[in-house]
């Protein structure tokens, strides 16, 4: 494996008085600003259908320099690593400050925390030894049952090195892989089709993906999901009990709860959640913690994008509200301390509060006592697509794998599942927790205002009453 040349902007691009000169001039009255380098690579390599689908490799470098002043920010960015270039994204930035005025915020706490490994990804397995491996899968897949009529296999790995420097001289960097494996399986009976999908991955070496013990499983449990839903009823549609899986389901919280409980949306008093802390609005027994220093997660960061260390943040805690996710800007305007959470896409975005790994905490019960508190209702494991509306809390999210439960007992699995309800109401009919919390594997990514950023999710398999179950059955 070849180790990564370092990117060190200051050694081969940029000279640092000149560059703290330029920051200086551009943040000179401001309330904060940064300016933040990055340098990413990544490799997305797909076998579908027999073939290799796509191969892929993105390299990007740039820059974003900013000055916020109040509530407003001044940004500009640029490709071009250069102090011109600088100069001009400086007086972009500069227009947020105008008169000036502000005092510049403390720095950021410094950390020596590194949760993940400095290593390249993307080195770490010899191009012909991925494409074999995606053919090996192909093939395996297809063995495991004669119904298997498509496969699709995926394998990405990337590497973003970024610098922050602030205009007191403080420089903070890191250095954040990622890497996942993704196997999709098309299963066809008697005409009809179903499919099945599993994978993830984490920010970590690409090897142990490679691992034929590894794939190999992920295969099979691709396989199980579409065998589930080949044989699946439509399922029952109304109001009635839910009971959620533990691990990725906790996509539903990330969604309904999680989002409300970002800094700027309470700030702007737009959330469900705005002007509640302190207050119950959750069942007792729920609490719910944003961590981003989980080694090798997905969601984890060792910094975030303004130089804040991550931390473990207790959002709710049995069922009270007691903060929420904070970039720099929103806990100055909020007064309170930032919270690790200020997240940008790349250099081309702005920071702004977001998660990182979304976790509901064990309760007291066993999975099977939670289950057998459902009287009529859907057991549902895992989860597709989904949204969530801020303001109200809102959300609809499809299973891709769910259930009928009656009387406690695990049924026929069923097919067209949509949950449908609000997240405040959702979290005060929670009636049951059980003692598996688990994560998911390492597959989620969030969206917000156009940026994309990787994060993960948790939660123990726990029972929610009255949700609406939209389906084609009766």
């Amino acid at each position: 494996m070849q180790k990564n040349p370092a990117f060190r902007p200051f050694e081969t691009y940029l000279d640092r008085d000149d560059t703290l000169t330029v920051l200086r001039h551009a943040t000179q009255g401001a309330d904060d600003g940064e300016l933040f380098l990055e340098r990413s690579r990544s490799e997305v390599l797909v076998f579908d259908d027999g073939r290799v689908k796509t191969a892929s490799f993105d390299a990007s470098e740039g820059f974003g320099l900013r000055a916020v002043r109040g509530e407003t920010a001044g940004y500009g960015h640029s490709s071009e690593i250069s102090i011109p270039a600088m100069r001009r994204a400086g007086e972009t930035a500069r227009l947020a400050v105008g008169d000036g005025g502000g005092a510049l915020a403390d720095k950021p706490t410094q950390t020596n925390q590194k949760l993940y490994t400095d290593n390249d990804p993307l080195e770490d397995a010899e191009f012909p030894v991925k494409i074999e491996t995606l053919r090996q899968i192909d093939a395996f897949t297809r063995d495991l049952d004669k119904r298997v009529v498509q496969v699709s296999a995926t394998i990405a790995a990337s590497l973003q090195e970024i610098h922050i420097l602030r205009p007191d001289g403080t420089l903070v960097s890191d250095t954040r892989p990622m890497t996942r494996l993704n196997v999709s399986v098309i299963v066809e009976q008697n005409g009809r089709r179903e499919s099945g999908g599993y994978g993830g991955g984490g920010r970590a070496m690409l090897s142990p993906l490679l691992d034929a013990d590894h794939w190999q499983a992920t295969a099979h449990e691709a396989l199980r999901i579409a065998l589930v839903n080949l044989d699946a009823t439509p399922a029952p549609a109304g109001q009635m009990d839910v009971v959620l899986g533990s691990g990725w389901p906790g996509i539903l919280l990330h969604e309904a709860v999680g989002h409300g409980l970002e800094g700027d949306f309470n700030r702007k008093n737009t959330s469900a959640f705005s002007g509640l802390i302190g207050q119950q609005v959750a069942a007792k027994g729920v609490t719910v913690v944003d961590d981003g220093t989980i080694p090798d997660r997905r969601g984890s960061i060792s910094i975030d994008d303004e130089g804040t260390p991550s931390a473990r943040n207790v959002l709710i805690e049995d069922g009270i509200l007691m903060g929420y996710m904070q970039d720099r800007q929103n806990a100055r305007l909020m007064g309170v301390a930032p919270t690790g959470n200020g997240r940008r896409q790349s250099y081309a975005h702005t920071p702004m509060p977001r998660m990182t790994n979304t976790i509901m905490e064990n309760g007291t019960a066993t999975r099977d006592e939670v289950l057998s508190e459902l009287k009529d209702g859907i057991y549902a494991v895992g989860f597709g697509g989904g949204q969530g509306d801020i303001t109200n809390g809102k959300f609809v999210f499809s299973c891709t794998e769910a259930y009928r439960v009656q009387n406690g007992k695990i049924g026929a699995p069923v097919t067209g599942a949509t949950l449908i309800g609000d997240g405040p109401a959702a979290m005060k009919q929670i009636r049951a927790i059980a003692n598996d919390t688990a994560m998911d594997p390492g597959i989620g990514s969030c969206g917000k205002a156009g940026q994309s950023v990787p994060v993960g999710v948790g939660q123990p398999t726990l029972l929610i009453g009255g949700l609406t179950i939209g389906g084609a059955g009766t």
